[in-house]
Formats: C-alpha cells, structure tokens, sequence
C-alpha cells in the first residue's frame, strides 16, 4: 500500500482489511492540529508497508466511533488483526508515530493486559465500509 486508505473505495477497503496491522488517526474536520498532521501520517505509510494507514473523521464515522468518547486530536489506534495493540492521544510528530510502530512491529504476542477491552475495531469500520 502507498497512500492513505480511501474509506469511500470498497477495493481499497477489502485490500486494507487483508493487512495484519492497521493504523488509523482519528480526527475531526475542525481540528486544525489535525489538518496539518495528515501529511506527515500519510508519509509513515511509505515507511510501514506492512500497514493500512487510515484517516477516520470521526463525525463522519460517527456510527463507529460513538462508542468511545474521542476528547483529544490526533488520537492513534494501531490494531495487529483483531488486537488494538495502542490508542491514545499522540502528539503530531512523526518521530513519535515511528519509534511507536518500530517497537509495536518488533514486538512479539499482544500487548494488550489481560481483561482490557476497547470499544472500537478498524476492521468493523472497514467491513462497514465494503458494504
């Protein structure tokens, strides 16, 4: 994969649900932080081919991501399959994106704690997404 996954493309959608990793920013329009990160995320995606790098407005998306209250932009979700490996606030910085995916892609087992739960699934919103 070289670009952001298009959300609206069910093709690129199926190709992004058959990747290990995902990695999504969860954003909203209004966020200008937001706007003047999305060219840096994008750029990971050249770095971390193994990944599908999405952009969720979470407004748009809001069918999804009503389940989590999202308070604070950028917020990243890395999932490894069907295990959220990290979500969280992240400042915009791309050096902080890359020592986080380097370590979590060098990792072995899941880094989730025994009994955590997360709310969202990046695959559920992609199979919601291919219709």
């Amino acid at each position: 994969m070289n670009a952001l996954v298009d959300l609206a493309d069910p093709a690129a959608v199926t190709d992004a649900l058959s990747c290990e990793w995902l990695v999504a920013c969860l954003c909203a329009e209004w966020c200008g932080t937001c706007r003047d990160y999305h060219d840096s995320f994008a750029s990971m995606q050249a770095q971390f081919p193994q990944a599908a790098f999405l952009w969720v407005d979470i407004e748009t998306h809001a069918d999804w991501a009503d389940d989590m209250d999202i308070e604070n932009f950028p917020t990243i979700m890395i999932q490894q399959d069907d295990a959220v490996r990290f979500l969280g606030t992240m400042l915009p910085y791309p050096g902080h994106l890359q020592r986080t995916l380097e370590t979590l892609l060098n990792a072995s087992g899941d880094a989730r704690r025994p009994g955590e739960s997360v709310p969202l699934d990046l695959r559920e919103l992609l199979r919601m997404q291919a219709g």
